[in-house]
């Protein structure tokens, strides 16, 4: 019968210029639910303690979801799995638009890229052939430049990924870009494709099509989810005014990150929301990715002043919090401008933003001043400043050289005690969302394998702002009382199922929107999906299994990289500073305190089976997951621990 998955995966060298075909057994399927799953087992098994992230074996998976090319909604998503030089560790990251659509319609599953190439190259892929097509003409363009160069040469009917100068350059923060408006962005994963040469992947979108093993019954679900997403009260406003509909509340609820996290009010919220955005023009189109339903996405412009002409996709909420109320810069068009800058330079706006926050910082205290800034004045507000370091840094041109390894890098070259206002842990700086006020959003930042960041396990339902979070936390711990983000009670088990239902979102390839913001897939409706759609049978049962053998995976690779208790951490400002504006008020967000932070850990390694001491999986849970090829290389040599 036929069925979505075939585990098809096509290898590319990039330094022989060679490929090849393989099947995987259904075991992938199975086992590790495929996509996310699969690639963090291919990544497992293809590099080692001893691959450097830009050594030319570390390894590029792009896996598709295993829904993507159905009618299942919101199923357009892709991921990129690689080791990050930005945390030198294992690394996912998920990206929407229609790339992941375009390669499955190939009949692809998987692209796994090795090597590096001679020269600057990108690769053509279409039916049974990869062209290894020279880059010297798109090597140091924008991304902008290049996708119109792309289409130029093979056809607006393509859908690419590509790099730009940050990528080319090794910025820490680089991102993949798929065609122009989507990234691939945390972890620095753009400079892993930059190191090897490879500067895009182009792929025809093709008339593929993919069937499905029971395609009435398959259906059946499909218009469930669908219907229930339609349902979901934060649906419309998602839709109208996209992830910044809530910047100007955060402010209000002084959980707006601002300042470098110093404060978590922001005196123009209401300036930089995606409402402002809207009503005042710079909003020109919402758009959806492949299957989307909800069309979140921005796609904005400016039509006169300084900046007329400047156009980009987005900005986000994370973009809106890292250029705006963290700078302290309340100006909407410079915002909607250092977007473009990001965009256009394949960047990362969080870490992008994050970086020159704490450099403003750094200026403020005396750690740096105009002669290491190259004349740049960095106070709080500085928009041209902020504009200035966007263009230097994918260059590395003066302090954007510094700037470009990150906080945890830059901070090494400026010392003192530069390090407590990097807001980073493990290399990744930490996303917008005050854990100081959402303590299972800060233990699931804390356990997080790319680092503190809200793309891996979104914990939105804690805070119980509408009744389906509500339901959802009911579910998880048998009362809605526990939908309260500063409680530490529950936060394990609550931790513990969106770390699961997100690996299957993931491995699935829907929008995260699906699950952990709005909750109109479960894990009842991801097992009927995957059952109809694959002809393999799954219980609700069987999918929170599989997320918990992709999470405790993810968690043996970094373990094997050397990853102990001890770096299951958030950073130093969240964990010892109280944010100034709330300093001696009622109420005052809190600290997530070391006390407070190794209670719930503790909490979570019970339940999950993992070791109190070590914080790594029992060689029973590892038995019982079915990953004995993980014990030796965890555990070594020990055989006390079961």
């Amino acid at each position: 019968m036929p069925g979505t998955y075939a585990g098809r995966v096509l290898y590319i060298d990039l330094s022989t210029n060679s490929f090849r075909e393989e099947i995987l057994s259904e075991d992938s399927i199975i086992k590790y639910g495929a996509g996310r799953g699969m690639a963090a087992k291919l990544l497992w098994d293809m590099t080692g303690p001893q691959t450097k992230p830009f050594d030319a074996d570390n390894t590029l998976i792009i896996s598709t979801g295993v829904l993507t090319g159905t009618h299942a909604p919101m199923s357009g998503r892709a991921t990129l799995t690689s080791k990050s030089p930005a945390t030198g560790r294992y690394f996912k990251s998920n990206f929407g638009g229609r790339f992941g659509l375009a390669l499955k319609f190939l009949g692809y599953d998987y692209l796994v890229i090795t090597g590096k190439a001679q020269n600057p190259v990108y690769l053509y892929l279409d039916e049974d052939d990869v062209e290894f097509l020279s880059a010297s003409n798109l090597w140091g363009k924008t991304v902008r430049e290049t996708n119109a160069l792309l289409e130029k040469r093979h056809g607006e009917d393509i859908e690419t990924i590509c790099i730009g100068p940050a990528g080319e350059n090794g910025v820490k923060f680089a991102a993949v870009m798929a065609s122009y408006y989507n990234a691939a962005a945390r972890g620095g994963i753009g400079a892993v494709m930059g190191s090897k040469n490879l500067k895009a992947v182009a792929v025809p979108i093709g008339k593929g099509r993919v069937s499905v093993s029971d395609p009435d019954n398959f259906q059946i679900v499909v218009e469930k989810a669908r219907e229930a997403l339609y349902r979901d009260t934060g649906a419309c406003d998602l839709n109208m005014y996209g992830t910044g509909a809530t910047t100007d509340w955060l402010s209000e609820m002084s959980i707006l990150p601002s300042y470098n996290f110093r404060r978590g009010k922001f005196d123009g919220a209401d300036k930089i929301t995606g409402k402002y955005l809207k009503d005042n023009g710079y909003l020109k189109r919402e758009v959806g990715c492949a299957a989307c339903i909800y069309a979140c996405h921005r796609l904005t412009g400016i039509d006169s002043g300084e900046f007329k002409g400047s156009h980009s996709g987005g900005p986000e909420y994370e973009t809106l919090a890292s250029f705006g109320s963290g700078c302290g810069i309340s100006d909407i068009e410079v915002i909607l401008k250092a977007n473009e800058i990001a965009n256009d330079m394949g960047m990362d706006t969080i870490s992008a933003g994050a970086v020159i926050q704490w450099a403003m910082e750094c200026y403020e205290k005396g750690l740096i001043n105009k002669k290491d800034t190259g004349g740049l004045d960095l106070s709080w507000g500085n928009k041209e400043a902020l504009l200035k370091l966007l263009e230097d840094i994918p260059y590395k041109r003066g302090f954007g050289a510094v700037l470009a390894e990150g906080t945890k890098g830059a901070s090494q070259i400026v010392g003192g005690d530069s390090w407590k206002w990097t807001n980073q842990a493990r290399g990744l700086e930490h996303s917008r969302v005050e854990t100081r006020g959402a303590f299972g959003y800060a233990l699931a930042f804390a356990l997080n394998p790319r680092g503190p960041d809200h793309l891996h396990t979104e914990v939105l339902a804690e805070f119980g702002l509408k009744e389906e979070a509500r339901q959802v936390i009911k579910k998880i711990t048998g009362s809605e009382e526990y939908a309260k983000p500063y409680l530490l009670e529950k936060r394990a088990e609550i931790v513990k199922w969106h770390e699961e239902i997100y690996a299957l979102t993931d491995t699935a390839g829907l929008c995260a929107f699906t699950s952990t913001a709005s909750y109109g897939v479960d894990e009842q409706v991801l097992a009927d999906l995957y059952s109809y759609a694959t002809g393999y049978k799954f219980t609700a049962s069987d999918i929170l299994e599989i997320g918990r053998r992709i999470i405790t995976l993810e968690r043996c690779y970094n373990i094997r990289e050397g990853h102990t208790r001890t770096e299951d951490i958030l950073p130093w400002r969240i964990m010892n500073e109280v944010q100034q504006d709330l300093v001696g008020k009622q109420p005052e967000v809190p600290v997530v305190s070391k006390e407070k932070l190794d209670k719930m850990l503790e909490e979570y390694y019970a339940l999950v089976g993992w070791d109190s001491e070590t914080g790594w999986p029992s060689k029973k849970t590892l038995k019982n997951l079915g990953l004995e090829f993980c014990i030796k290389p965890v555990w070594g040599d020990d055989n006390e621990n079961s």
